[in-house]
């Protein structure tokens, strides 16, 4: 009886305080402050923009005249005579420039573009344009051009010139683009380049310049950079960031070390940036996130490693993805295949070991190559011993915890799955890609 009784005592207490408890309302568990990502990186100078014009609009100048009927024309004697001497250092012309370099009406010589010179009123030379001309001999590019005080245009790819830039380029009050591609320039970066403050447009590559680059290189305004194919190597500068520049390609040097942290300070003009065929090593920062308005981006066929940052899910109108023949590692984000103009990723060539549902249906539209990692159930993949060994070795990353970070609010369409087929989009038309082959020579 008793026995009974103490049951059905425990019975009723057990029941009642477990009503009780449910009646009570638990306290909710303590939040977590939301994780605010780093700030944005900054650039330490400033740009003026729009652009201030290289001469007053509101003079009234003179129509641009016919090349034959120029009038009089700005430092005739001066263009004519280092026109002459360097016809005279001309020993190869395929292309007759310099048979049509006779008389005194430079507008009329082949390579030579006439426009009216805004402080002076009068028609002078504006523009050479010597690309593809293939012309051989001992041409110095400095002695000529510091001889044509109102230009504004030096294109000459494809040529012979060489010798050192002095510092005058910083006189030609209208220069704005240049293109000494395919020369044969050695030396240390011309720095002097850099005098000619106005320059949009800077093209060295295909030459033979050698070392490092200066930190000002990236402090210069301009649109479009240009010094592939060259043998630069060291560290690229720490205030890389700083460029406004567009179009930016570093590719095929020997470039070392990682890339800088300060790249996001850039999110605000970086369209297509190109660094493959370096010796860049290391882990990517997370700061390439903030590269939201970037549309290219190729590290291919460096030594860089580590897993991708999911800050890359912020890069909104990324459209060609190149990280191939690197020693990249982890799963691939999904937030990187939710991207919505994800057109080809390629990912080939590296340790990666899992994709989610999102990166298997760019793999299914062909817009996402993984081949040769290490990911179990797909084709084309690395062997077992090959996966084995590259994770038999220790792997470190710094600043591991801001891989994590994704420091936007994520594009509203990289939420939802892909539904566009791959027939229907048009593909992207890079410019920078165009800055990797070599001009006939």
């Amino acid at each position: 009886m008793i026995p009974k009784l103490l049951f059905s005592t425990f019975l009723f207490l057990n029941t009642y305080f477990f009503r009780f408890a449910i009646a009570q309302k638990c306290p909710l568990p303590p939040t977590c402050p939301p994780i605010s990502p780093p700030p944005r990186p900054t650039r330490t100078v400033s740009y003026v923009r729009p652009r201030p014009p290289l001469y007053n609009p509101s003079l009234r100048l003179l129509p641009r005249q016919p090349n034959n009927n120029p009038g009089p024309l700005a430092n005739r004697a001066r263009i004519l005579a280092i026109t002459q001497e360097l016809k005279r250092n001309i020993t190869f012309d395929p292309q007759n420039y310099t048979r049509t370099w006779v008389g005194n009406n430079y507008c009329l010589f082949k390579g030579f573009l006439c426009d009216t010179v805004p402080d002076r009123n009068i028609t002078g030379l504006a523009g050479i344009d010597f690309n593809g001309a293939r012309f051989g001999g001992n041409l110095n590019f400095y002695r000529f051009v510091a001889n044509l005080p109102d230009i504004a245009i030096f294109h000459a790819n494809s040529n012979n010139f060489s010798g050192v830039i002095n510092q005058g380029l910083s006189g030609l009050r209208y220069f704005y683009e240049i293109d000494l591609s395919n020369n044969k320039f050695v030396g240390g970066f011309p720095s002097n380049v850099l005098g000619a403050t106005n320059l949009t447009f800077v093209d060295l590559r295909f030459n033979n310049y050698l070392g490092f680059v200066p930190r000002n290189l990236f402090n210069f305004d301009t649109d479009v950079l240009f010094i592939n194919n060259n043998v630069f190597s060291q560290t690229i500068p720490t205030n890389f960031g700083n460029t406004p520049a567009l179009y930016l390609t570093l590719a095929n040097n020997n470039f070392t070390g990682t890339i800088p942290r300060s790249i996001g300070a850039a999110w605000e003009t970086m369209t297509e940036v190109l660094f493959l065929g370096n010796k860049l090593s290391g882990c990517l920062p997370f700061e390439i996130g903030y590269l939201n308005r970037t549309t290219v981006f190729d590290v291919g066929s460096n030594r860089l490693t580590g897993p991708i940052p999911q800050s890359f899910g912020c890069m909104a109108k990324l459209q060609l993805l190149n990280m191939a023949h690197n020693r990249f590692y982890g799963s691939i984000p999904e937030v990187l295949c939710r991207l919505p103009n994800a057109f080809n990723f390629t990912l080939s060539n590296n340790y990666f070991t899992q994709v989610g549902p999102q990166c298997r249906r760019l793999i299914r539209l062909r817009r996402l190559n993984v081949n040769r990692n290490c990911i179990m159930g797909l084709p084309f993949q690395r062997s077992a011993t090959d996966c084995a060994s590259f994770f038999s070795r220790p792997r470190t990353c710094a600043r591991e915890s801001t891989f994590s970070i994704i420091p936007c609010r994520l594009p509203a369409a990289s939420l939802r799955a892909r539904t566009v087929s791959q027939e229907d989009e048009v593909p992207p038309a890079p410019r920078s890609y165009n800055a990797l082959v070599k001009p006939p020579h």
